[in-house]
Order: structure tokens, then sequence, then C-alpha cells
């Protein structure tokens, strides 16, 4: 079995390797082709080496939700080579990290803290093996389990304190015209911040009243709003905006855009305001909340998911892929919540269009 090999044995494999189209050269360490490095032999980069490069890849709203814990790997590992990571200084470090979180009202022990950390180390990771510098069985971050999630505390508000809610909203504050048009689009369209916070003029539909909402992950889609909300925006659009179509629609008085700031501002007030918004920690995502139950409950699961603008994937991917909706079962829907005929809607509901 030690033998050398003879000249017979030699043939006999470089044959094989002919016929099997392989160069002897590529089974050579380290080997150059066309002066490049094979993919395999470029440097390990170390972690502080290698989160710029990352942050380039990513979307700027997944690069600013990873940051802080892209930061907290920096500093526990900045020149260690990403390869020298393992799974358990993986785990330790969340368990750190979910410990010194933050402490809220609605804090839950530092689980999603936990959890969030460890999907930072994922995507790192992630693009390494993407770029065929490691081995995907050697991917320390997928050897760490997430923390399991607790069930949700959000549920539909009831109508009488929807009601309060929107009372306070368009009574207080430094500028309730802007904070009301804020709510009515979320209570309408039941989009995420996020979308409302990237709406431009040019996403305003007024002959179809529909908005094009940009939300996470990429995804874009058309929602009916109704006739009066349309106006409302474009008016707003008209008073406040700077002329430019490709520029944020929502805007203060001074014609400065809004930020994320805006909703700490509405909904502080409205949790100092309303001892059961305190206690609940109720948030613009419960806005969201409330309309999706209210048309899952009136128009069934396939529309909400359609007014949700959930994505058709998932485990329930086989039944759900029966009950798609379109648009004009949205739009349906939203004539049906807010009283108000829509362009959209099917030809039993009468038709109006923005003048």
């Amino acid at each position: 079995m030690n033998a050398p090999a003879t000249p017979q044995d030699l043939e006999a494999a470089r044959l094989l390797l002919s016929r099997l189209g392989v160069d002897p050269a590529d089974l050579v360490p380290g080997v150059r082709i066309d002066d490049d490095v094979l993919p395999d032999q470029r440097p390990m980069p170390t972690i502080r080496e290698w989160i710029p490069v990352v942050a380039g890849l990513v979307s700027p709203s997944t690069a600013a939700s990873y940051g802080s814990y892209w930061n907290k790997a920096e500093a526990k590992w900045g020149d260690r080579r990403m390869d020298t990571i393992i799974a358990s200084e993986i785990k330790t470090m969340a368990e750190t990290v979910r410990s010194t979180a933050r402490v809220r009202r609605n804090s839950r022990g530092g689980r999603n803290a936990a959890e969030n950390f460890i999907a930072a180390m994922r995507c790192l990771y992630k693009h390494l093996v993407n770029d065929g510098r490691l081995d995907e069985r050697r991917n320390p971050a997928m050897r760490v389990t997430k923390p399991s999630r607790n069930a949700s505390t959000r549920r539909a508000l009831a109508g009488n304190r929807l009601a309060e809610l929107n009372d306070v909203v368009a009574s207080t504050g430094d500028d309730p015209e802007l904070d009301s048009l804020i709510c009515r689009l979320h209570e309408e369209s039941a989009c995420r911040r996020g979308g409302a916070l990237a709406l431009r003029p040019r996403d305003l539909d007024r002959r179809q009243c529909t908005v094009l909402l940009r939300e996470k992950g990429e995804t874009e889609r058309w929602q009916p709003v109704s006739p009066t909300l349309m106006r409302h925006l474009i008016a707003h659009d008209e008073e406040r905006g700077s002329g430019d179509p490709q520029g944020k629609l929502l805007r203060y008085s001074s014609g400065k855009p809004i930020t994320s700031r805006r909703y700490d501002y509405i909904f502080g007030r409205v949790q100092n305001e309303l001892e059961w918004a305190r206690a609940l920690q109720v948030s613009a995502h419960w806005l969201r909340h409330t309309t999706l139950t209210w048309v899952e409950r009136n128009f069934g699961m396939g529309v909400a998911r359609a007014y949700a603008g959930h994505s058709e994937s998932g485990s329930d991917l086989t039944t759900t892929s029966y009950v798609k909706a379109d648009i004009s079962e949205v739009a349906e829907a939203l004539a049906a919540l807010t009283g108000e005929p829509h362009p959209l809607a099917p030809a039993r509901t009468a038709r109006a269009e923005v003048e």
C-alpha cells in the first residue's frame, strides 16, 4: 500500500484526469489561475475587516439594524480571523448581550437582543460563505440556536380605544394635523412605519387611489387608500413638499422630512394621556394589527395576507396558494372599513375618483 507509484500508475492517473477534464495543476493548493489566487486560498478577513464589506452589501436598513451588534462583535473579536471564532463563543456573547440589554417597559429579558445578535453574526458568515472563503459546514453562526420567541402581546384595539387614541393625536402636540394624517395612513393601509417614512409624492396614484409602499425586504406593493385620505396626502405635499417628486412626502410644517422620532413623539403622548395605552406600550404597529385583524375577521385570511403585503411563502404556502387575493379585493375591504367607495373595488360599490 505504501509502495511508490509506477510509471503505469501515473499514466493511468493522467488518463483518468484527462477524461474528467481536470488539470493536474488544479489539485495543487495555492496555484494561480490567470494571476489570481483561487477563491478558497484568499486571505481570511478579520471581524474588523469584514464588517464594512458586508455593510456595503446589505440594504441600509439591514446595516442600521445590525450595526450595534456588529460593533459589539468588533469590540470583542476585532482582530480575530473569521474562521477562528467558534460557536460556543458566539453563544456566550449572545448571552452577554441578553443580560446587558437595555431594560424597557416592554422588555422580554433581552431575548430579542440575543436573537438579533445571532442574526447579525449569521449575516456576516453568510456572505463569507457566499464568497467561497468558508465552507458552509464550518459556519459557526449556524450552529448557534436562536432563542425561541415569546408570543406577541399585541392585539387589535377595540373601536372605542382606537377612537380615544385618535382623539389624543388630533388634540395634542405641536402638529396634530401631521400626526392625524400619519395615523390615518396606518389605519387605512396597515403599512409598516418604514413604508410610511419612505413614501414619495410620485408614489401617489390619485386616479386609482393607491400608494406605493416600499417596506422591509425591499418589497413593493400598490396599496389602496380612501379618496379622502388621498386628497389629504396630496394637499399635504402641496403645502409642505419641496416640489421634488422623489423627495419624502411626510414633512413638518418647516418642510423638513419626518423621521422615526416623530413616532416616538406621537405615541409617547398617547401613552402619557391614556393609562391603558401606557400599560400596553401601544405603538404604530398596533394600528396595523388592528386593521389586519378586522380585515381577516370580515374578509378572510387570503384578503388579510394581501392587505398586509405578506409574502407568499412559509409553511402554509400550499394552502394560501388557493386563497390569494388581488388588489380589487383589498380595495373592497378598504371600502367597507372606511365607508367610502373605491375606484378599484368591485362594481357593486360605487366608483369614486379624486378630483
